[in-house]
């Protein structure tokens, strides 16, 4: 039954993954049709990030009042029903409206399922959980391009992705009773080990405010541009490759599929290297790789290595976001972990909702040309900000090293 229900919590990050890139990848195709300009798309994304934002600020709210189960099917069904809506917009105003649920949507159940999975079980399986994300992400642009290159019909690619969602809604309502009986019996060691750990930290600790303890802050910067970068990617990334690199619509939406493949694949790897090396190296490593990736778009080279540069930059990303996310509990204590993972997905919304279409807006009034120096940018500052949180950490003693002798004594 264990299996089942992580199997469960497998599914709805599909469900998640499947909205987050369909945006930018259809934008070429329903920009001309809506005779909007190039940073419209900005605009949508930030309405669907901003709602992202307010859900995972009260998920701590939600999720008490509801429960884990009926807030994630919930939000799957606001999300399904968001992209029937996207398929059969008739202007731009009910884009903006579909919008919102589809950003609703999302927040508070992320919130619940990484800390779920942070606390109760080990690093692997949040790769893994955040590899179905990816799964879902690579899907989306898979279907808008088939339909585009076949019918050039954004719209049915849309009634598609979402009949998918309705189909894990029933999935979902069905399994309602599965969640209280496993949630209530979820115990395995790794959570107890955490639970003897915090159990034994000092007061002082317990009682800090969350935004006060050591690192968070710097934990958000992270945050914040790991999203930009991952973000700016999915929604301009097929503009730069139709605008800049004269790709076909179709052509530049099978490569950004292959982007988000990288994420999934990566993943996927990575939850098998997490069981010999740590999330500290696997982060770092990540984060080079994107950084690597970044330039190759940015250098004058062929236009060959603008794949190579994306499918780079998704292997990079891959490790980072859940690596993050399980470090949670281990960096700043169970206590306040959950308080601490909903500000993190908030900021790592932020990030999404601002960095993307504070880009869009520039590149409307130059050129979006500029697409991989904003890349650089923004990765080089996420790998600035998690290096100065590992020497903010070496340099005076971690939460757990606390805990530990505060054990021995």
């Amino acid at each position: 039954m264990a299996t089942f229900f992580l199997i469960l919590i497998y599914l709805a990050f599909i469900s998640l993954g499947l909205p987050d890139s369909l945006l930018g990848v259809a934008w070429p195709a329903m920009q001309p049709e809506f005779g909007a300009r190039l940073d419209t798309a900005g605009v949508l994304f930030m309405v669907i990030a901003g709602g992202t934002i307010i859900s995972s600020l009260s998920s701590g709210f939600v999720i008490g009042k509801l429960g884990t189960g009926k807030v994630t099917f919930i939000s799957v069904l606001m999300t399904a029903a968001a992209l029937l809506g996207f398929s059969y917009a008739p202007s731009l105003i009910w884009l903006v409206i579909c919008a919102i649920p589809l950003g609703l949507g999302a927040g508070s159940v992320d919130a619940a399922l990484n800390n779920y999975v942070a606390t109760h079980y080990k690093a692997h399986h949040m790769s893994w959980l955040h590899c179905f994300w990816g799964v879902g992400a690579t899907l989306g642009p898979i279907i808008i391009a088939q339909f585009i290159s076949e019918q050039n019909a954004w719209r049915s690619g849309y009634f598609t992705i979402a009949g998918i969602q309705f189909a894990l809604v029933i999935i979902l309502f069905f399994s309602l009773p599965l969640w209280n009986k496993v949630g209530n019996r979820s115990n395995n060691a790794e959570n107890e080990e955490l639970l003897n750990k915090n159990a034994n930290v000092d007061e002082s600790v317990k009682n800090t405010k969350p935004l006060k303890i050591r690192g968070v802050k710097l934990a958000l910067v992270a945050f914040l541009f790991y999203c930009g970068v991952e973000s700016t990617m999915g929604l301009w990334g097929s503009s730069f490759l139709v605008n800049v690199k004269e790709l076909p619509i179709e052509v530049a939406a099978r490569w950004i599929s292959l982007y988000y493949g990288g994420i999934t694949v990566g993943r996927l790897i990575t939850g098998f290297i997490t069981m010999k090396v740590s999330n500290k190296i696997l982060i770092r490593a990540g984060q080079i790789i994107a950084l690597i990736g970044a330039l190759c778009l940015f250098l004058p080279l062929p236009s060959g290595f603008s794949l190579v540069g994306f499918i780079l930059v998704g292997l990079g990303l891959a490790p980072i976001f859940p690596s993050m996310l399980h470090e949670t509990p281990t960096r700043f204590g169970k206590e306040h972990s959950q308080t601490i993972m909903g500000y993190q997905m908030a900021v790592a919304y932020t990030g999404a909702t601002f960095l993307p279409p504070l880009f869009g807006f520039i590149a409307s009034h130059t050129t979006i040309k500029l697409f991989p120096l904003f890349i650089v940018i923004f990765a080089a500052v996420m790998l600035l900000g998690s290096e100065k949180l590992n020497d903010l950490l070496l340099k005076k003693p971690l939460l757990a090293e606390k805990i530990t002798k505060t054990t021995a004594s």
